[in-house]
């Protein structure tokens, strides 16, 4: 599996987190964000214990190919 870095939050303090990527054999994104803990939100979804969910701000849609007619950041 290779990932692509699609781009990285321009507001992060640390420039790190989140961040988007692209698997470039499965064409799949793979998202690093804040993780969800909080439980009452938890509570409100359908979660296998073998998935996770985490947080990602809505400015980073722009990193997406299908948003930005596919140009990426990294």
């Amino acid at each position: 599996m290779a990932l692509r870095k699609l781009g990285q939050d321009p507001d992060s303090p640390d420039s790190k987190s989140p961040t988007v990527y692209e698997d470039t054999e499965t064409g799949n994104y793979i998202l690093q964000g804040w993780k969800v803990t909080d439980e009452e939100r938890l509570a409100q979804l359908d979660l296998p214990g073998h998935e996770t969910v985490i947080e990602f701000p809505k400015r980073m849609m722009q990193f997406f190919p299908e948003v930005n007619g596919g140009s990426a950041d990294a």
